[in-house]
């Protein structure tokens, strides 16, 4: 799989910044309009826009807020890049790195002791003592999984993949 070599990044980005440059408009309001709900949902339930249907035990950390928006605007831009010709062939593998890459950011940002599955798993000192302290590395997680979801989408866009281009090797 060449994309996930190290040599061949610089002419990966390169493809990815073409293939956000040929953007129709309607990308672009999918990905703004995508970035916003995502960001309302995700900080409704996280509490980080406070509210009055979720609760949350333990204040957001400062990396919270970053981490939101940032996966907002990936994810945003990931779904836009789903907004193509009917004919247009889908890649799953990068939509599950997306969607992967939502979900950990989910947590990462939530609340501990408010996960119900870190609860579930550890208890509530269990959920401060081991989960809280892997949160940031959730975060860093999602926002790559996603950020490399983008990038491969936004590639496949000006540019696709030779078959047995490996052999040729």
């Amino acid at each position: 799989m060449a994309f996930l070599t190290l040599s061949s990044w610089p002419q990966t980005v390169r493809l990815a910044v073409r293939g956000l440059r040929g953007w129709t408009a309607r990308q672009v309001w999918v990905a703004a309009g995508t970035a916003a709900g995502f960001g309302l949902l995700l900080g409704l339930a996280t509490v980080l826009i406070p509210n009055a249907f979720f609760g949350r035990d333990i204040p957001p950390v400062w990396w919270n807020y970053p981490v939101w928006v940032l996966t907002s605007v990936l994810v945003g831009m990931l779904v836009a890049t789903y907004v193509q010709d009917s004919g247009q062939e889908r890649d799953r593998r990068t939509s599950r790195l997306g969607v992967l890459g939502g979900v950990l950011a989910w947590f990462a940002v939530g609340c501990p002791v408010c996960n119900k599955l870190a609860l579930l798993a550890l208890g509530y000192s269990g959920a401060i003592t081991w989960f809280a302290p892997v949160q940031p590395f959730l975060a860093l997680g999602g926002l790559a999984l996603t950020g490399v979801a983008l990038v491969w989408r936004l590639r496949g866009q000006v540019a696709c993949p030779v078959p047995g281009e490996e052999a040729v090797r």
